[in-house]
């Protein structure tokens, strides 16, 4: 069985419900009020606080977001007013709910049930869910706004706090659509990056976004090019370069705010001017397109290509920290927990 961690506000109960689930589930129980975060990586996090104040959710989410990033699910088991309860849980995102007063034979099912699929199916799902709304937006032919935007960053930004970036890279990768898993995983990766820059809501949200609308102008482009089976000629390449300058074109006149049009323009834009398309040098580019270029960078690195396998994490971080002059150092050095998360054996080889 896998490694359980049981975070409770009630140690006595808590402790009581750790023996109830058998000597083959290995449970350790963490007091929430209780400053040191977890010393061991868990299979699945239950939640069992029964007074969901302010400052349990502060908590929650603190010694949440470091297991959660893994890829560890989440079972909250409510208490009291189930309503009530289930609302205030939804506000930690959990991967499942659960009545904690409920038949012993039905709650260790689901525990167990989540130990067997783990982060990965969750993950599946709802990068099924995210593939299905980028196809329905970004290549049905309708105007991209400000809101279809708002829905898209919303709905991957809540599978990445879910699943954590590993697992939701893993899932988006099976996804034949080059330009769909890339604009996915690269999406991830902001909002991973966010989070781990400690950016509030809203600075967490603004990079999300960006990074969904980066290469919006891609679909402008010939599918024959986007899925070619093999390296692009140059000829090829010159056309898919025009990608920045149409996305923009696109989206100028729809409502989005210009940080989010410099984005979708600037995005290869590199610090010593030798990006595309306007060849900006470094006072010129704004930190959110450096945040965006970033993972776009390393997003492309890391997917599968037709010819060519998904390159190492720790790899990949180490070309891109090679690229010196053209790319924020500070920036790409507050990337590297990202990398850890997704690649934790890649830490030696960057």
């Amino acid at each position: 069985m896998g490694r359980l961690l049981l975070i409770s506000d009630d140690l006595p109960r808590t402790g009581r419900l750790a023996r109830s689930l058998g000597p083959t589930r290995r449970c350790t129980v963490q007091d929430l009020y209780d400053d040191s975060l977890p010393s061991v990586q868990p299979d699945l996090i239950v939640g069992d606080v029964a007074q969901l104040t302010s400052e349990a959710i502060a908590r929650l989410r603190r010694m949440l977001e470091p297991l959660r990033a893994a890829g560890a699910p989440f079972l909250f088991l409510t208490h009291g007013n189930a309503a009530r309860a289930e609302a205030q849980a939804r506000l930690l995102a959990p991967t499942d709910i659960f009545p904690a007063l409920t038949m012993l034979e039905r709650l260790l099912a689901r525990i167990d049930r989540l130990l067997e699929v783990g982060g990965s199916a969750v993950a599946a799902r709802m990068a099924d869910e995210a593939r299905q709304f980028f196809d329905q937006t970004f290549f049905s032919g309708q105007l991209v706004t400000p809101e279809l935007a708002s829905t898209g960053t919303g709905l991957i930004a809540r599978a990445v706090q879910h699943c954590g970036i590993r697992d939701w890279i893993g899932a988006v990768q099976r996804f034949d659509e080059a330009t769909h898993r890339h604009c996915l995983i690269v999406t991830g990766l902001a909002a991973a990056f966010a989070t781990k820059l400690g950016f509030a809501d809203l600075d967490s949200y603004r990079l999300t976004k960006a990074a969904l609308l980066h290469d919006v102008g891609k679909t402008r482009i010939s599918t024959a090019i986007l899925n070619k089976p093999g390296r692009l000629t140059d000829a090829e390449m010159t056309v898919m370069r025009t990608h920045a300058a149409l996305g923009y074109d696109m989206l100028v006149d729809s409502g989005f705010s210009p940080e989010m049009l410099q984005v979708v323009r600037s995005h290869h834009e590199m610090l010593d001017g030798s990006g595309y398309p306007d060849g900006l040098r470094a006072p010129e580019i704004p930190d959110l397109v450096r945040l965006v270029t970033i993972c776009d960078i390393y997003g492309a690195l890391i997917e599968r290509r037709p010819y060519r396998a998904p390159m190492p994490g720790g790899e990949a971080y180490g070309i891109v920290q090679s690229m010196t002059g053209r790319l924020d150092p500070d920036l790409v050095m507050a990337f590297r927990p990202v990398m850890t998360t997704f690649d934790p054996a890649g830490t030696a080889a960057a």
